[in-house]
């Protein structure tokens, strides 16, 4: 597990430092749910051939409601309601993923459309889902309360819907989510070499948005641009022209 959080370098991850808020907006009236369902739409669902469910990152959402102890804590209410999954992607210990439950069990079912564990997974969405919105589930649980033994287990293992977190304990997944992960961390590279490679490391918002999509940035300018305002990667400073978006310091 130690290989997988190390798959982005330290110097492309989110920063653990006071949030400053995004550039031109708004703040959803400070409600996560309307800004959740405007980030969803920027995922380029086409990409993946509509297998996936729209994935936000959490904090995708910090860069559109400026208050992030609102941020989590609405959204741990979304999650409790049943409303929202969220998923520990594996690529990074503080990268998390949201996406609508409806959205996610609709992929997960048809992802198992003909398959023999489609029973199992059925089984697993209409139990432990609806009783448990945990991020991950140990043995003890599953057997205990739900009673999945060792080859369901492995059956949801197989499925992509449960990822191995350590020994007897598996993260909630998003099966197909690695075609999506390769995507992010190439287009979020891609993004701060440009902003890298620009006079004094910063471009205004505007020219950023009117740009033309790196091929490597196949998520989308919007999609990447809260990506970095969120993770923090990029400093908001407002200036006459608009909004400049400035390589933060490591």
């Amino acid at each position: 597990m130690e290989r997988r959080r190390q798959l982005i370098p330290a110097t492309l991850r989110a920063k653990k430092r006071r949030l400053q808020p995004g550039p031109e907006s708004g703040e959803a009236d400070g409600r996560v749910e309307p800004a959740l369902r405007s980030l969803a739409s920027l995922f380029p669902r086409q990409l993946f051939e509509d297998t996936l469910p729209p994935l936000v990152l959490k904090h995708q959402l910090y860069s559109v409601v400026k208050d992030r102890t609102a941020v989590d804590r609405q959204l741990s209410c979304l999650k409790d309601e049943g409303l929202v999954r969220l998923f520990q992607l594996g690529f990074d210990a503080d990268t998390f993923a949201v996406a609508f439950a409806q959205d996610y069990e609709a992929k997960v079912l048809q992802s198992v459309v003909g398959k023999d564990h489609a029973g199992t997974v059925r089984r697993f969405l209409g139990s432990v889902l609806t009783s448990c919105p945990e991020l991950s589930y140990d043995k003890g649980q599953m057997l205990r309360d739900f009673g999945f033994q060792d080859p369901d287990i492995t059956q949801l293992v197989n499925a992509g819907v449960l990822t191995v977190r350590d020994a007897g304990s598996w993260w909630l997944a998003v099966p197909g989510a690695g075609r999506f992960i390769k995507c992010f961390i190439k287009g979020r590279k891609a993004m701060l070499g440009l902003i890298q490679k620009a006079k004094y490391k910063e471009v205004l918002l505007s020219d950023l948005q009117s740009r033309q999509a790196p091929s490597a940035v196949k998520l989308g300018l919007p999609y990447h641009i809260h990506d970095l305002i969120g993770a923090q990667l990029v400093d908001c400073i407002p200036c006459t022209s608009g909004t400049l978006l400035r390589l933060a310091d490591p």
